[in-house]
């Protein structure tokens, strides 16, 4: 049974969840930052070119929606990235007159390798939990996601 169904939620818990949610958020942005050092790189150039990696070649401007930022300011990451060899501009084979970005392989690598270091700096923070407690994170972690993605 849903939880709306069997009671109305304690809103101290909703409080905890998610001050312990953005605490996470926190830690996990500031850890980025710190592994982004040591690359030719700034925090939202990494954050457009997840979005490259996940979405595919895409106008500025809709690069621009995706991180909320201003054209123009979106325009100087893109220039600054080009120059940097991660991305290239390329014309729309279906339209000339639109000119997409494009994810180069520098690009990936620096993903590929600051996602990794992520990643293991997780595995050593679940070094303290049980395989079925992970388990039950997992699970929670994507139905907490599937929920706020559908509204």
């Amino acid at each position: 049974m849903k939880q709306a169904e069997t009671e109305k939620l304690d809103m101290n818990i909703v409080a905890s969840i998610e001050k312990d949610l953005r605490y996470i958020a926190g830690i996990i942005k500031q850890k980025g930052r710190e592994m982004l050092s040591n690359y030719t790189i700034t925090p939202p150039q990494f954050v457009a070119l997840q979005w490259l990696r996940e979405d595919g070649d895409m106008t500025i401007g809709e690069l621009s929606n995706k991180m909320y930022l201003a054209f123009s300011t979106t325009t100087d990451l893109v220039d600054r990235m080009e120059k940097n060899s991660h991305v290239m501009r390329v014309k729309d084979p279906k339209d000339r007159r639109v000119v997409r970005i494009h994810l180069l392989e520098e690009g990936e690598r620096i993903i590929d390798e600051v996602i990794k270091k992520r990643q293991d700096y997780l595995e050593d923070i679940l070094k303290n939990f049980t395989s079925e407690e992970i388990q039950l994170l997992h699970g929670n972690m994507n139905k907490l996601h599937h929920e706020m993605r559908g509204k």
